[in-house]
């Protein structure tokens, strides 16, 4: 299949991005490759040619696809050298793409339609979520879908009080601020920022930044239009129509009924009604997807004509909060939070250093030491589901609470612990994620781990009858997400923000829009925090029981091989003197440092006096006492002449025969000590020549 070569350069901050299209993958219905830097995705585009009968949502699918070999790379485990599950990082980015693009795709559109990024090359310094923005935005615009684009994202850094647009890797490590933003030359449709305490006017700056720099990635992409591919003309199906305009009034006197079951019981009744009555012309299931779309309409005629929401609350009202820690027996520390009836229970456990997180993937090699994973059961939504084993929604929810809450993690010099918080959620209407977050402040401060400061969020929603006609919601719920345009999560300390996730389902955000929203957030989080810290003020002073305590000592650099002996044969000798690694365990760091983690003080006392003594050399008058590891005999005669006994790990001296009693005659060693006994014993010499240590036993 022949296809014209066509490339674009797109600006992008530092530098260009240059888009490829008719060279690979020719069969797509779209397809383009983006390049920055020695960088290089593929993405493709396809679009079903029907409806996909019996859903009611746009089935959209982004899979992001790493390749070790982009990289350079062989996957690290030892058993499957393929690419097997996506990592959680690629499953975050094919939820960006995925937040960027649907808005752009009219309401009701019911194709397949699959997008799918497959890393060729990465050159470890260039950012690959904005640029898979781009190009998906580029390979729709090649399809026959009805994509409103082109769209583009940007990335925004700080370096100093400046920004960066699209910063490398190596600058966005050392920025207080990471921003990604998607959207129009006027709009916004996605955000994603993770930040150290931006105020709220700083990040308004950070996102008009972001603003232009989208902007001049728009029209490039229009080369990438298909003229000869006439695009899909999607509109709302008839009996919707007819359906509403039947139906409205009902709806209109149903959606102020404040309780949930009553309203939701009514809309039940009404479309029982119109299905009878409707019988000879639609299917009951028409009647009812009909209704659903009404019923939503009605829902923001509620609030953007009469200004009312749902349940009775004011716009800027927050729903009754719950606040509650040590709810759990035995755990290192819980937080239950509840607003309305959405209802989060964190709960923190405290490890050793050896237990943080190996991270794997084509993009990085590293370790993790404070971890959070979210949990969504079906019973949440009073549901009956299959469980999983933790889908997409889940993994981004636990993201964006762990993403909060890691500027006020102590750093691991002061606080060696590693840290795994878990929500479990156990009830949601609206916002599970921001609830998540408040647990976990609350659990953390429960747990005794010095914080930096408390943190708290919120979700804000939107429903609008233009740009300039529009209405921002505290406290989204369930019903007005599904009814308005935008899910806004916002969370951060008292001095600024530490995390944003924005969706919308409308064609974006206006600056206006945002600037509103930021405002009323601000005092949401502010009043949700002063509760939280009515029932917990700061982090209790000291650990849970339950939890392991670890102790830190210092050794010479050079001395770290001595102790851990060959084969681990000395640092694992200490491990199992005091039962094995269940009781306790013991990590090096190269300077040098050792931290020994234990629940047992005890044990862990003797065992960094043990570490402590690598390297320290053995004196003439010190006494130990050690284990007889060997019965000494005479090579030739095959007589006993003596026990070694270990003093250190990695020491050891010898008991002459003659220096076993009490002044008396010894005829046999195994008649005085055996193998495994432990013995008291003083040093009479020391030939570090030789490496030699004689011992007398103390009667």
């Amino acid at each position: 299949m022949k296809k014209n070569i066509l490339t674009a350069t797109v600006p992008f901050g530092g530098e260009e991005l240059t888009l490829e299209s008719g060279k690979l993958a020719k069969q797509a219905a779209g397809s383009v490759t983006v390049r920055q830097g020695d960088t290089v995705l593929l993405v493709t585009a396809g679009v079903a040619p029907k409806p996909k009968e019996g859903t009611d949502f746009f089935p959209l699918t982004i899979d992001y696809e790493e390749r070790f070999y982009a990289a350079g790379k062989i996957s690290g485990s030892k058993f499957m050298k393929r690419e097997g599950r996506p990592s959680e990082e690629a499953i975050l980015k094919s939820r960006i793409v995925d937040r960027s693009i649907r808005p752009m795709f009219p309401k009701g559109f019911r194709r397949d339609v699959q997008v799918i990024i497959t890393t060729l090359a990465y050159d470890d310094d260039h950012d690959t979520a904005a640029m898979a923005v781009v190009g998906a935005s580029a390979a729709l615009m090649q399809t026959d879908a009805p994509f409103e684009g082109p769209i583009a994202a940007a990335r925004v850094g700080m370096k100093g009080d400046e920004f960066i647009l699209n910063p490398t890797l190596t600058e966005l490590a050392e920025s207080p601020l990471d921003l990604l933003a998607a959207g129009t030359a006027e709009k916004i449709t996605m955000i994603e920022v993770a930040a150290n305490e931006i105020p709220e006017a700083k990040m308004i700056e950070a996102m008009k930044f972001a603003q232009k720099g989208i902007a001049a990635c728009l029209e490039p992409q229009t080369a990438f239009i298909n003229t000869e591919r006439e695009k899909v003309v999607h509109e709302d199906p008839e009996h919707w129509t007819e359906l509403k305009k039947e139906a409205w009034e009902d709806l209109m006197t149903l959606v102020t009924e404040t309780e949930k079951e009553k309203r939701e019981m009514s809309l039940t009744e009404l479309t029982d009604k119109l299905s009878e009555k409707f019988a000879d012309k639609y299917e009951p299931q028409m009647v009812k997807e009909a209704l659903d779309v009404a019923y939503l309409k009605a829902i923001r005629a509620l609030i953007i004509e009469k200004k009312q929401r749902p349940d009775g609350r004011k716009m800027d009202e927050v729903r009754p909060l719950g606040v509650e820690v040590g709810v759990l027996p035995r755990v290192h520390g819980t937080g239950l939070f509840s607003r309305g009836e959405t209802q989060a229970l964190t709960v923190a456990t405290l490890g050793g250093p050896g237990e943080e997180q190996w991270i794997d993937t084509m993009e990085e090699f590293s370790k993790k030491r404070y971890i959070h994973h979210y949990f969504f059961p079906p019973y949440a939504t009073g549901e009956v589901k299959r469980l999983g084993g933790g889908n997409r929604r889940e993994i981004g929810h636990g993201a964006l609470a762990e993403k909060a809450l890691a500027p006020m993690i102590p750093d691991r010099e002061s606080f060696p612990y590693t840290i795994r918080l878990v929500t479990e959620t156990l009830g949601s209407n609206g916002s599970s994620s921001m609830a998540a977050t408040c647990g976990s402040t609350l659990a953390l401060m429960d747990a005794g781990v010095p914080i930096k400061k408390p943190v708290s969020g919120i979700a804000m929603g939107l429903v609008s009858a233009s740009d300039d006609d529009f209405q921002v919601l505290t406290d989204l719920q369930g019903l007005e997400d599904f009814a308005g345009e935008m899910d806004f999560k916002i969370a951060g300390t008292k001095d600024g923000i530490t995390a944003i996730q924005l969706d919308v389902k409308n064609k974006g955000l206006t600056e206006k829009m945002i600037e509103t929203t930021f405002k009323d957030a601000l005092v949401a989080r502010m009043y949700i925090m002063d509760e939280m810290l009515k029932v917990i003020p700061e982090p209790r002073k000291e650990l849970s029981k339950f939890a392991p305590r670890i102790i830190t000592t210092k050794i010479d650099p050079e001395k770290i091989g001595e102790l851990i002996g060959p084969g681990g044969k000395n640092i694992n000798g200490i491990i199992d003197q005091f039962g094995g690694k269940e009781v306790l365990t013991i990590d090096i760091d190269d300077d040098g440092t050792v931290m020994i983690t234990s629940n047992d003080s005890e044990a862990a006392n003797k065992a960094m006096e043990i570490v402590n003594s690598i390297g320290v050399p053995i004196e003439v008058g010190q006494e130990f006492e050690g284990e007889v590891l060997t019965i000494v005999k005479d090579k030739i005669k095959g007589n006993e002449i003596g026990a070694i006994v270990q003093l250190t790990p990695n020491k050891d001296g010898m008991i002459h025969i003659s220096a076993l009693g009490n002044g008396g005659f010894v005829k046999n060693v195994s008649d005085v000590v055996k193998v495994g006994e432990k013995v008291k014993v003083r040093v009479k010499d020391v030939d570090n020549e030789r490496g030699r240590i004689s011992l007398q036993r103390i009667v």
